[in-house]
């Protein structure tokens, strides 16, 4: 039997963390694994008392916030899985869910990462992911199928091939992480699994989704429906995507829609609105493409929490 490293990252919120802890404590049908914990730099420190409440798990204390793909990475690198399960703490899971995931990679090793059906939690039987459509690299836009509908099991014979896993809740084959590399800790929030799932397809591997398997999300509780953190991050991280992932050519005529229809549609939207502090925000994400690499460790934000 194949070991589970189940990996999860807590950033100020130690009862969410207990909670899915909680939960995983109800997985039944497949016994081998380990249930890892990094601490991202919360204000206050969880882990001495963790340790004590649950000997039984991996606890890890990073001292900074390292990020969604920091935070996973530190939990990667001393996992000792032939699996790697990362979720999102605001997770719960269900009794069957490891063994289902661990079941299709089994039976098909060209599957480098695979993400289960996703229920909103405090809409159970309302969909929040079924499968991603693919990538318009020349908008940066793609659509998550199903989200906010009533799951009456319209798309599960969507299992199978899709065009990029969640980052709430996805398992990789450790092979497959050797192969493509961790995942790029420069995005730091947002996008960063979009980016981990085109190079593991470079790799050579597949992106799958198992709608037989389910997990609940507690979407949003970590960052807000809206936030000047979200606005800079997921505008900065889209053009970075797209930087990162395609051709000058392609990238070119991006910046031409990027420019010329998302910057004045996002601004009057800010007016309209009366956010007018997403204003500098917006463009401080645009702007640090002028004077950054695509591998530039410059967050370009200050991150105070």
């Amino acid at each position: 039997m194949k070991k589970v490293s189940i990996v999860t990252v807590n950033f100020n919120q130690q009862k969410v963390t207990e909670d899915l802890l909680k939960s995983l404590t109800e997985i039944n049908t497949y016994p081998d694994f380990e249930i890892i914990v990094v601490d991202n730099g919360s204000k206050i420190n969880p882990v001495p008392e963790w340790k004590v409440k649950y000997p039984d798990v991996i606890f890890i204390r990073s001292e900074l916030n390292t990020g969604f793909a920091g935070g996973n990475n530190i939990g990667i690198r001393q996992a000792r899985g032939d699996y790697f399960f990362l979720i999102n703490n605001d997770t719960e899971v269900t009794a069957d869910l490891i063994e289902k995931l661990v079941k299709t990679l089994e039976t098909n090793p060209k599957i480098g990462i695979i993400s289960p059906k996703i229920h909103y939690f405090d809409r159970p039987g309302m969909l929040q992911y079924a499968g991603y459509t693919p990538m318009n690299y020349y908008t940066a836009r793609n659509a998550c199928i199903g989200q906010f509908e009533e799951d009456k099991g319209q798309y599960d014979s969507l299992s199978g091939p899709t065009g990029y896993a969640h980052g709430a809740a996805m398992m990789l084959s450790a092979m497959a992480v050797q192969k493509a590399g961790l995942m790029a800790e420069n995005y730091f929030l947002y996008y960063e699994e979009l980016d981990w799932c085109e190079r593991i397809r470079k790799a050579g591997y597949e992106i799958h989704v198992n709608l037989q398997a389910l997990i609940y999300h507690k979407e949003s509780v970590s960052v807000g429906k809206k936030s000047a953190l979200k606005e800079f991050f997921m505008n900065r991280n889209r053009i970075l995507f797209i930087r990162r992932n395609t051709s000058l050519t392609t990238f070119a005529i991006f910046c031409i829609y990027f420019l010329l229809l998302v910057v004045p549609r996002n601004l009057l939207s800010y007016l309209i609105h009366k956010e007018y502090h997403f204003i500098p925000v917006f463009l401080r994400a645009v702007t640090w493409h002028f004077t950054n690499t695509t591998n530039s460790n410059n967050l370009g934000y200050p991150i105070k929490f």
